[in-house]
């Protein structure tokens, strides 16, 4: 198992797009996890975010959903990762 924060993600979503193409500019990897069509993957996120939108962050057990590149970058300064 990866030690790496978990990405669930949606493909076509426009905010899912942004969300890794910053996580790669900024060199931070995570495991990316495509929840449509995979029932587990949802439930897993569902259970996790009490939600069903994506992008959901899964950061070492603190959670970030439905969210933008917006609100990540507070997420991730606070974390000391920016």
């Amino acid at each position: 198992m990866s030690d790496l924060p978990i990405l669930y993600l949606k493909p076509g979503c426009p905010w899912c797009e942004d969300v890794v193409d910053f996580l790669a500019r900024k060199n931070i990897a995570v495991k990316k996890v495509v929840v449509s069509g995979n029932r587990e993957a949802m439930r897993e996120m569902i259970d996790l975010s009490g939600q069903s939108k994506a992008p959901t962050l899964d950061w070492h057990g603190e959670v970030l959903a439905d969210f933008g590149v917006e609100e990540l970058v507070p997420f991730l300064k606070q974390r000391k990762v920016l």
